[in-house]
């Protein structure tokens, strides 16, 4: 306000003097006395903060009454409905950008920015139930790291519990199971990354269909030729400086390739009992009498980080190295492509 008014009275007054001329050297006069005064007036009145954006409504995925809901059968890519949702949630941090010396003897100020990040709890509605499990789940198109945020499924029985987070916000008598309906419930998502909006979300459903999975007590794991396939935590190999690639990891469900395909056995299985592991050794003779089984290594350089490859008293620098073909070891990449391909 204080620079358009001496923008003004310096138009003015130049414009007396000087015609045309004077009047635009008037308002750059005033202009500059102004930023003069303005600066002078911040240096001498303490702090100042510079705010940034802030959301005035939670905008994104929306629901739609009277949706139909889905029946899956096998597995199945939907989008699903929003059931329930929170006022979103704020935090702010403030930076400061420290002290700063006035001219002309006045007292220095501090200036700071208060940035903003938002949180979302939502409900999502899936489909009818009983399903199997959630295998995957895009946002936007993207595939989202399940490790990396919290969702709860809930697979659609008769008997299924209120989710807590709805119990706290909306009270117990308020709070609905959904009962019969498959959901999801988001707690504390992130919106940074999408534009501080909910993103579109679609979810990759598995219902099994029939009644052998039910039946089955028990299963045999086959093959296990890999070093760390088995394997409870990611672990990285690395390649060089700077340069390293996931060992066995390669689905964002779960910490490990492990971890995520025996959730699925058992969801897919719920009456199995017991597993068997089987690990493999190699033979180094078609012929019975000269053969020798023992465990065998990829290769002698191979690092990987998180543990160490040992098998009694064979390291990886005692340890026989798997054959190879053409530079390659057939059995290896045959499993590394079952754990990355689709079953």
């Amino acid at each position: 306000m204080a620079t358009l008014v001496l923008q003004s009275l310096g138009s003015v007054a130049g414009g007396a003097v000087g015609g045309p001329i004077g009047s635009l050297v008037g308002k750059t006069i005033g202009s500059l006395a102004a930023s003069a005064i303005s600066g002078s007036l911040l240096s001498r009145g303490g702090a100042q903060t510079q705010s940034g954006s802030r959301l005035a409504d939670l905008s994104g995925l929306s629901s739609q009454e009277g949706a139909v809901i889905p029946r899956v059968y096998g597995r199945a890519r939907i989008g699903g409905q929003m059931i329930w949702a929170t006022r979103f949630e704020e935090e702010a941090f403030i930076q400061r950008t420290g002290k700063s010396g006035a001219k002309g003897g006045g007292t220095s100020s501090n200036s700071s920015t208060a940035s903003f990040t938002y949180y979302a709890n939502f409900a999502i509605g899936l489909c009818e139930g009983k399903i199997g499990f959630v295998r995957r789940v895009w946002a936007d198109g993207h595939e989202l790291d399940l490790s990396l945020v919290s969702m709860r499924v809930y697979e659609g029985t008769q008997d299924q519990s209120a989710d807590p987070l709805i119990i706290a916000k909306e009270g117990v008598e308020n709070a609905p199971a959904y009962r019969g309906l498959a959901y999801v419930v988001f707690e504390r998502f992130a919106l940074a990354d999408f534009g501080n909006r909910i993103p579109q979300l679609a979810f990759e459903v598995v219902r099994p269909v029939g009644g052998m999975a039910s039946m089955i007590k028990a299963v045999n794991i086959i093959p296990g030729a890999s070093e760390f396939g088995y394997s409870t935590v990611a672990l990285t190999q690395e390649l060089g400086p700077g340069i390293s690639r996931t060992e066995n990891r390669h689905i964002l469900s779960a910490p490990s390739d492990w971890i995520a395909s025996i959730d699925a056995l058992q969801a897919l299985c719920p009456n199995l009992e017991s597993v068997a592991l089987v690990v493999a050794w190699f033979g180094d003779d078609l012929r019975v009498g000269q053969c020798k089984i023992l465990p065998r290594v990829e290769r002698r350089d191979k690092t990987v980080l998180g543990q160490t490859w040992v098998v009694g008293d064979f390291n990886r620098g005692n340890a026989p190295i798997v054959s190879q073909v053409d530079g390659f070891q057939p059995m290896v990449a045959r499993r590394q492509m079952n754990r990355c391909g689709k079953p």
